[in-house]
């Protein structure tokens, strides 16, 4: 394989503290055109795969010092791993060791003696849901879409765009790995809601002038919702009417209050204005739309912004 092959190709991860078994395995997937790294501890594994993301880790359940299911446990309590699909490696075939398997975060577990065909297989089957999930994700980071992924059962945030962490960072600090409790009970009524057929509003955080929005998008898979978020804010609202419509910046203003429901003492009193004046921007506003009235300048600004993208508040 050329050394530009390598760096293009799938990272597979081996944990073994039988030289051995990493030399089979080593073998078998360098052959099969897969990026090998070898760790033959606990620690040392926990330290690659933080620092290279393999797409999938082939781990040994039972080693010295920590074992295969406590490097998982750590893995998937780690946000920058969690996602790494986990094949356990073990001669131990007993129940409760193959529910421990699961139950530490594993995907997937092969049975020794280790038969690189059947590994082999495993692993293509994992590295292709690792494949789809990382298009997806650089997908939605490469938009700058703000998307998380949560386990509705502990809130445990499971995936996230960077847009998401920072929002995230911003409204909730201490949660950027955890849902707080809000939007966990909005989730619990919105998915409620869904099954009975019954749409749910969105959730608003407000934070001063700006607000945060979670939309419910879908499930994610059996065990995972997937949240779309927006941030919004008053002065954001403004600029988009003042492009979409050509308004002076004072115009904007009046009809993002007009849009808001406020009357014209309400919106004079907070531009500082009198309502002669907001009045007369308001002529101004009308001529601008072409329409004759508060009601249908609001219903026509929406509408643009709407078909604009821009979020409506």
């Amino acid at each position: 394989m050329s050394d530009f092959d390598r760096l293009n190709s799938d990272l597979v991860l081996i944990v073994d503290d039988i030289p051995e078994n990493l030399s089979v395995l080593h073998d078998a997937l360098d052959e099969s055109g897969y990026t090998v790294l070898v760790a033959t501890n606990g620690e040392t594994a926990l330290q690659r795969a933080r620092q290279s993301l393999p797409d999938v880790i082939l781990l040994d359940a039972m080693m010295p010092g920590i074992d295969g299911f406590e490097v998982a446990r750590r893995l998937k309590a780690d946000f920058t791993t969690r996602h790494i699909p986990i094949v356990f490696m073990t001669g131990l075939t007993e129940t409760e060791h193959v529910v421990a398997a699961f139950e530490a975060g594993g995907a997937d577990y092969v049975t020794k003696p280790i038969r690189p065909r059947e590994v082999l297989a495993r692993i293509a089957a994992h590295m292709q849901s690792a494949r789809l999930m990382k298009q997806a994700r650089t997908a939605l980071d490469a938009f700058g879409q703000a998307t998380l992924a949560i386990r509705p059962e502990s809130g445990r945030v499971v995936w996230q765009t960077p847009l998401a962490r920072k929002l995230m960072q911003d409204y909730f600090s201490g949660h950027e790995d955890e849902a707080p409790q809000a939007v966990m009970a909005w989730v619990d009524e919105s998915t409620r809601a869904r099954r009975q057929g019954r749409d749910f509003p969105p959730l608003h955080i407000n934070q001063g002038a700006r607000r945060l929005i979670f939309n419910l998008h879908e499930r994610a898979g059996d065990d995972e919702c997937l949240l779309v978020l927006r941030e919004e804010s008053d002065a954001a609202m403004v600029e988009a009417l003042t492009a979409a419509f050509r308004l002076t910046a004072r115009e904007a203003e009046v009809l993002y209050w007009v849009i808001k429901g406020k009357t014209s003492p309400d919106i004079g009193e907070i531009l500082g204005s009198s309502p002669r004046t907001v009045n007369k921007h308001l002529e101004h506003v009308f001529a601008k739309l072409g329409v004759e009235n508060r009601t249908a300048a609001a219903s026509v600004a929406m509408a643009r912004i709407r078909m604009g993208g821009v979020p409506e508040s």
